[in-house]
C-alpha cells in the first residue's frame, strides 16, 4: 500500500502511466532547465459546494494533481466526463438530477478509461458493493478523507482498488458477531 509522503507519493503518481488521460503540464525552473511533469486530471463532483471546495484545496497540494472542474450534480457530472475525460472523478453518491451510481455507471460508458473513486458519506453496507459494482476503483468516506484520500488517489490511478478504513473496519466487525 502506498504510504502519505511527498517524495513517494509524487513517485507512484508519475510511475503510473497506465491513464491516456493523464496531461503533461510545463514550465522553466528556476535554474532555467524545462520542466516537464504529467498531472492527472480530476473531476471533483458533490452538491455541497464548501466540501468540493475543500476537496480541491487538498488535491491541489500535489503538483502532479490537477483539478479540471468541479459541478454540483449528477447529470452535469456526466456531461462534464465526456467532454474533459479527466484521468479520475471524485463522486458523491447523493447527488441532485442523478444520483452518484447512476453517474458513474454513465461515466463508465462516456469515458471508460476515467478511474472513479466514490467520495461519500454513505456507509450502506448494501450500498458499498453497488457502488464498486459500478466499476469504480475506491470508495472513501468523507470522514477518512483528510487521512485516506490522496492515498486513495495515488492508489487508484496506480491500478490498485481502495475503501476507506471506516468501510473496512465496519466489515470486519460484522464477521465476528
Amino acid at each position: 500500500m502506498l504510504q502519505r509522503n511527498d517524495q513517494g507519493f509524487r513517485d507512484a503518481i508519475l510511475l503510473c502511466f497506465g491513464f491516456s488521460n493523464l496531461s503533461v503540464t510545463s514550465g522553466f525552473r528556476l535554474d532555467g532547465d524545462y520542466l516537464a511533469t504529467l498531472a492527472a486530471r480530476i473531476l471533483v463532483v458533490d452538491d455541497f459546494e464548501p466540501w468540493r471546495r475543500q476537496v480541491c484545496s487538498m488535491l491541489q497540494t500535489r503538483p502532479e494533481l490537477r483539478v479540471v472542474a468541479e459541478v454540483g450534480d449528477g447529470l452535469e457530472a456526466v456531461q462534464k466526463a465526456k467532454e474533459l475525460k479527466p484521468s479520475l472523478v471524485l463522486l458523491d453518491i447523493g447527488l441532485p438530477n442523478l444520483n452518484g451510481l447512476e453517474s458513474a455507471n454513465r461515466i463508465r460508458q462516456v469515458a471508460p478509461d476515467t478511474a472513479i473513486i466514490f467520495l461519500t458519506q454513505n456507509r450502506d453496507k448494501d450500498v458499498v458493493p453497488a457502488a464498486l459494482g459500478t466499476g469504480a476503483r475506491g470508495y472513501v468516506l468523507k470522514t477518512d478523507a483528510g487521512r485516506e484520500l490522496l492515498t486513495a488517489v495515488a492508489g487508484i490511478l496506480c491500478g490498485d482498488d481502495f475503501v476507506s478504513s471506516g468501510i473496512a473496519g465496519d466489515s470486519s466487525e460484522a464477521k465476528e458477531t
